[in-house]
């Protein structure tokens, strides 16, 4: 059995589907789902059971059973969930976590961070990713793409390797289920740095219709990232997306090492979720 947590996010329902067909036994984790009301999006045959990161006492049903943990940053204790996992009979974690803890030590990563060295010190077989930013950052534009057609961001020129869900999900699943990968920490981007008004054009070219980047200030986004983002993480999400280091620049080549194919491009992700923009 596999418990995959933040199953309802964007890197969580792709791993689900993946296991689930290649025939794994799986259970999704997240606050609000249960078996009586499973979302459409979760594969059939897979147990759902609600359970908070942030409670670790509240995963013992999932736990049950299990061999093998997909765990996010998420909560403020992971040494406690580690160890309820670890009593419950896991023997190995793959912890999704974030780039910035490598190329930004401190500060805004300074969580993930903690949650990496839990991991490392937890005694269990374990696999870390530290995923750049996710393509489907980008669904922050389904509603000005779908009223007027225009993308509003800060930093219009300043590229980035974006990497898609599916592959997040596709090096997860791999470290799951395959030997060779316990130890190892991936980072994981997509296949060249792509810029704020290049991704837009890309979902402009999805759906069959002009979408018009707008350039945001560096305030403007501040204010808008303040409504749903602690001011530590506004700041260092700015900061990426603004002055990003040559590293984070950089595409890496762990998820073509690790799947035998090169990382999926933008324009795949905005090709597969055009109905979204539409």
């Amino acid at each position: 059995m596999i418990v995959v947590t933040g199953a309802t996010g964007n890197v969580g329902r792709a791993l689900l589907r993946t296991l689930a067909t290649d025939g794994h036994s799986v259970t999704a984790v997240a606050r609000h789902i249960q078996n009586s009301d499973i979302p459409a999006d979760i594969p059939a045959g897979v147990r759902a059971i609600a359970a908070d990161l942030g409670v670790p006492t509240s995963l013992d049903a999932a736990l049950t059973g299990a061999k093998s943990l997909f765990l996010l940053v998420a909560g403020d204790d992971p040494a406690g969930v580690l160890a309820r996992a670890k009593a419950a009979g896991v023997t190995k974690v793959v912890l999704v976590s974030s780039q910035g803890v490598g190329t930004r030590p401190g500060g805004a990563y300074a969580h993930a961070a903690r949650f990496e060295r839990a991991v490392v010190a937890s005694g269990l077989a374990y696999t870390i990713l530290r995923s750049g930013g996710l393509d489907s950052n980008a669904f922050a534009w389904t509603g000005p793409i779908r009223a007027q057609r225009l993308a509003p961001a800060p930093f219009a020129e300043v590229g980035l390797p974006f990497v898609d869900p599916e592959d997040v999900a596709a090096v997860a699943a791999a470290a799951l289920t395959e030997d060779g990968h316990d130890g190892a920490t991936y980072v994981l981007t997509g296949p060249a740095p792509t810029t704020p008004r290049q991704r837009a054009a890309a979902i402009g070219e999805a759906i069959g219709a002009p979408v018009t980047f707008v350039e945001m200030t560096r305030e403007e986004a501040r204010a808008q990232m303040s409504q749903f983002m602690p001011p530590e993480v506004v700041e260092g999400t700015l900061s990426i997306l603004g002055e990003p280091t040559p590293e984070e620049q950089t595409v890496s080549p762990d998820v073509e090492r690790v799947l035998g194919r090169p990382a999926l491009p933008f324009s795949a992700w905005a090709q597969r979720n055009a109905a979204a923009f539409r």
